[in-house]
């Protein structure tokens, strides 16, 4: 018997940034089962998209059109794709589906949801991503809109399918009345080196372009977004004796947040400070992250963050925030701090002295993290498991 899974909530494959889209690139990449046949739900703003379906690793692949409609694009999205994915189930007489939607977002539509899957014989399995309603981005409004989502998604699930352990924990506590039923199974990382040696062309071009030399900079990747606390680690940097530049790949776009920091920190002027724009070329990307010095990282909201793991699988020394999500990813193989007056600025100097056995110890250990623990073909066969056990 093959048991269809629709994939609900990612922007879709094949993936750009973002940690559902590489989740969602690598567990449709790496199927090892015949027996399973993934449906993915991919967002497009064109109306005149031609393209109604594609296959992509061997996945079904449908577009979903959302219009321009602010921060209830995403809300639009999840529904008007569960409903795409419920008619097709219909219309091809699948027995059993699974529709997997990544975030809380459609709570309280859930219940007609959920009866409609129900009575077609599917179940819904959720993953609750990290605190979406903490994000600072968001309204007040907004945010207590993503909480009381988060609550009825978790009242009206089959089963929330939670990427870090302290994720699951919070599920299970703080929604105790609901007697959620859970399951831990991590995002992954690949440990492989890049395929790109240090005299590629494209390699040489984009450091020359910055001016940037190879193990002479701290590295920071993720959203330019303020609970990434980019204010905590530019003033910290800059209060540091270090002589490396500080390199900050994200997209920008000289927006509000961007001017408030430079007013604040007035990093502009230092020379060191580096904004070099976003890198969506992954094995150039694994490059940049392996001839870093080392990796500074300020997410506070969320589980098991992409950028981490593949910080600890290529960059040897990380600088993480200490917050219980990261020191569950890293646990000793990594360096820790808090926004404590200096502290950051104390660990960075006290970084660039470290000799070069603690330097491979620390590599070692935050390699073996991810190898034991996150590797691509340990998720995959957790989620493959999970969808054909009731098979």
């Amino acid at each position: 018997m093959i048991r269809h899974v629709f994939i609900i909530g990612s922007k879709g494959i094949p993936a750009k940034y973002g940690g559902y889209e590489t989740f969602v690139e690598y567990l449709t990449k790496r199927k090892t089962s015949k027996n399973i046949q993934y449906h993915v739900s991919c967002k497009i703003t064109n109306k005149m998209s031609s393209k109604k379906r594609f296959n992509y690793n061997n996945a079904d692949c449908f577009n979903v059109y959302v219009p321009k409609i602010g921060p209830a694009q995403a809300i639009y999205y999840d529904i008007s794709a569960l409903f795409q994915s419920i008619r097709y189930a219909e219309l091809h007489n699948i027995k059993n589906p699974i529709f997997y939607i990544l975030a809380c977002r459609i709570g309280p539509f859930m219940g007609l949801i959920v009866n409609k899957i129900h009575s077609i014989g599917g179940v819904i399995y959720v993953n609750p991503d990290g605190h979406e309603w903490m994000r600072s981005k968001w309204s007040y409004p907004v945010r207590k809109y993503w909480k009381f989502s988060e609550k009825l998604m978790v009242k009206n699930a089959d089963l929330m399918i939670c990427d870090s352990r302290n994720i699951e924990k919070y599920i299970q506590t703080s929604y105790a009345s609901y007697k959620p039923k859970t399951m831990f199974i991590s995002y992954g990382a690949d440990v492989k080196e890049t395929r790109l040696d240090d005299n590629d062309p494209k390699v040489v071009s984009w450091f020359s372009h910055f001016e940037i030399n190879a193990k002479k900079y701290y590295l920071i990747v993720g959203r330019f977004v303020p609970e990434n606390n980019y204010e905590t680690m530019i003033r910290e940097f800059e209060k540091s004796v270090t002589n490396k530049d500080l390199v900050i790949i994200t997209d920008v776009k000289k927006n509000k947040l961007y001017k408030e920091l430079n007013l604040k920190t007035n990093f502009e002027n230092d020379k060191r400070i580096k904004f070099v724009g976003t890198v969506y070329d992954a094995e150039l990307l694994k490059k940049i992250r392996e001839l870093a010095y080392g990796y500074i990282h300020g997410h506070s909201v969320g589980g098991t963050n992409p950028s981490l793991l593949e910080a600890l699988s290529s960059t040897k020394i990380n600088l993480l925030y200490d917050v219980s999500f990261n020191r569950e990813v890293a646990g000793n193989g990594a360096m820790y701090w808090s926004r404590d007056n200096d502290e950051l600025s104390e660990l960075i100097n006290r970084a660039d002295n470290l000799n070069l056995d603690k330097i491979n110890k620390l590599n070692e250990l935050s390699t073996n993290r991810v190898i034991n623990n996150y590797s691509w073909k340990k998720i995959n066969s957790e989620y493959e498991n999970l969808f054909l056990g009731d098979c």
